[in-house]
Formats: C-alpha cells, sequence, structure tokens
C-alpha cells in the first residue's frame, strides 16, 4: 500500500488545498497526518491562508483515506467539526515485518522513544523540519511541515511504498531525500 505522510497543516488552507493536490497525483491510497490540523497554536505565527474551517471542509470527504494522530494543538473542539477521528496519541502501522509507531512527536521522539520492538521505527512530526536520524538502533523519521516549515526546509511530505520513504516538496512537488527500511 502506497501511503502519504503529512503533518502540521496548522489551519492554512493554501497549503491543506496543495497537499490534497500531491495526494491525487501520488495515487497514495491512504493519507497520515500527524497531528496539529487545524489549530496554529501559541508559538507559531499564522500560517499563509489562515482558515480552519476551510480545511475542515476540504478534508471531512476524505475521512474514508485519512488515518490522523493527535498534535499537541489539536483539541476536542476540533474533533467536533470533523467527521474522522483525530484524538488517538499514536498509530501503529505494519509495515512488513517492522511496526511503525506514528504519534505527533511532542512526546514520543528521537529523545523520548515509546516502547519499541528491534526493528520498529517511530514516525513523527511536530518540529516542521523534515529529515531521518537513529535513536538507540531505531530509525526516526520526520516529513516536516505542510504549512509552517522551519530551520529553511520546504513546506514538505512523505510518501511511503514498497518500505521506502520519499520527502517531496510542495512548492514543486520533487523528492529531495529517501529513506530506505
Amino acid at each position: 500500500m502506497k501511503w502519504m505522510i503529512a503533518s502540521d497543516i496548522h489551519g492554512s488552507a493554501g497549503w491543506c488545498r496543495a497537499m490534497l493536490g500531491a495526494f491525487a497525483e501520488s495515487g497514495a491510497e491512504r493519507l497520515l497526518l500527524l497531528g496539529d490540523i487545524l489549530y496554529h497554536g501559541p508559538r507559531n505565527d499564522l500560517p499563509e491562508e489562515y482558515a480552519p474551517k476551510q480545511v475542515t471542509v476540504m478534508l471531512n470527504p476524505m475521512r474514508e483515506r485519512l488515518l490522523c494522530v493527535r498534535g499537541n494543538c489539536d483539541t476536542e473542539v476540533d474533533q467536533m467539526v470533523l467527521d474522522f477521528p483525530i484524538m488517538a496519541d499514536y498509530a501503529v502501522i505494519p509495515c512488513g515485518s517492522r511496526l511503525i509507531y506514528a504519534t505527533h512527536g511532542h512526546i514520543y521522539n528521537a529523545d523520548n522513544l515509546p516502547p519499541l520492538a528491534p526493528g520498529d521505527l517511530l514516525l513523527h512530526g511536530h518540529t516542521h523540519i523534515p529529515g531521518h536520524t537513529e535513536a538507540d538502533g531505531h530509525p526516526v523519521i520526520n516529513p516536516g511541515s505542510v504549512s509552517i516549515p522551519k530551520n529553511g526546509s520546504a513546506h514538505s511530505y512523505m510518501l511511503l511504498t514498497d518500505g521506502v520513504f520519499t520527502w517531496h516538496s510542495l512548492g514543486d512537488g520533487g523528492a529531495y531525500d529517501r529513506f530506505s527500511l
């Protein structure tokens, strides 16, 4: 199964629209959102085209293709307007003989790993910085941010196909990094 993985939309209608366009073009079957969907949070400036109601209207019709985890900016009031669950702290996704532990990243991250078996990996957003590293022998992977990239990174998302993660820029759709399991 081909997955698109994105994080940190933060209520930006323009970047959500760009993400959904990339999703349609990618041929991915599912979209995994790693939290911070509607609200920008007190630590971030307002993203471009901040319009959480429009983001809701774009995402709700896709409810059957979405898997979401709760970010530190997602609340019960957000869940009241979304037609798909967003309040799970994590999701566990089989990937061959490994498990992917998907979470937002504000609790579990490279500095605080969840309980992982040998070979499992941690997937999280939150930092708004795309990349991959290793912590205690486990891959730690971050798609970056759809709407508020940091440290000079691109507005980004990832595709997961046959155990290969590829990072893509929402600006031009080009792949700029990859990690193979």
